[in-house]
């Protein structure tokens, strides 16, 4: 079987006799070209609006990144900001530490940072070291301010305890340590205190810091107070018209513990005091010019 093309114009005339099978080849091969034409420029197309999609996901991305950036170098600068003002701080608590050692009577150098632990750098590139070598600065400086409280608060009982002073904040020295004669017998006695003379009802303070022991009336010493200072020290303060603290309480240096009087064996207001050395008077003269 063919198929006879047949052309005929004004000055030409052309005959073309083709096969059915040469006909159905050429339109399959026609077919074919036709649609890989048609493909390409569809995948073309729908590459060219991927490529658009991806790229405006990224632009959007980069902008995230780049306000991520400024947002976080903010952070970082507040944080550097931050580590300042603690190195700061830090750099005054050492001073003020090695004052406060200095004017305990103690080494300095064994309450204040080494120079290793005072340097930092607050750059962002060791921002996180920085901060957890502060950190540990900061645990060694309690841990110093710790001893240099115990050591402190143990000079200062040590030191309130210390017998100084006057037992009256007014009042002047009557009598003295030693043999004298007896106001009572007028023959010669041991007076083993110092008496204050002084107006009744005034103050009588502790010299020092301690324990009340004795709190009540005594055969010759009349309203008596004792306080034990530790050490083996204890006062008394005799010939009181009034108490002002009971056994058992702590006592601090110069707080009132009774009102001048004129009780027991007494011939008129004034504080009878002594000082007890492991059980025994001696002179309080030393102790109380301190």
């Amino acid at each position: 079987m063919s198929f006879t093309i047949l052309y005929k114009g004004k000055n030409h005339r052309f005959v073309k006799r083709i096969s059915a099978r040469k006909l159905l080849s050429v339109t399959v091969i026609a077919s074919i070209v036709f649609l890989i034409s048609s493909r390409s420029t569809e995948s073309v197309y729908e590459n060219h609006v991927r490529v658009n999609v991806i790229k405006t996901g990224l632009e959007q991305q980069a902008k995230l990144v780049d306000q991520l950036k400024t947002d976080t170098l903010e952070q970082v600068g507040g944080i550097v900001n931050q580590v300042a003002i603690m190195q700061n701080r830090i750099n005054k608590m050492e001073l003020l530490t090695a004052t406060m050692a200095e004017n305990a009577g103690l080494n300095k150098e064994d309450f204040t940072l080494n120079e290793e632990m005072q340097t930092f750098d607050a750059s962002e590139s060791s921002l996180t070291n920085q901060i957890n070598k502060m950190a540990e600065t900061l645990d060694f400086k309690i841990q110093q301010l710790t001893a240099l409280e115990s050591l402190m608060m143990g000079l200062n009982i040590e030191r309130q305890s210390e017998l100084a002073g006057r037992p009256v904040g007014k009042g002047w020295l009557s009598s003295y340590y030693g043999v004298r004669k007896d106001p009572f017998t007028g023959r010669p006695a041991m007076h083993k205190g110092i008496d204050f003379a002084g107006k009744e009802g005034e103050d009588v303070i502790a010299t020092g810091a301690g324990v009340v022991t004795w709190s009540g009336s005594r055969y010759g010493y009349g309203n008596l107070v004792e306080i034990d200072h530790g050490n083996g020290l204890r006062t008394r303060y005799g010939h009181n018209a009034e108490l002002t603290v009971e056994v058992g309480d702590v006592v601090t240096k110069g707080q009132g513990i009774a009102l001048v009087g004129n009780t027991g064996r007494s011939t008129g207001a004034h504080v009878h005091y002594e000082v007890l050395k492991n059980g025994q008077q001696v002179d309080p003269l030393p102790f109380i010019y301190r």
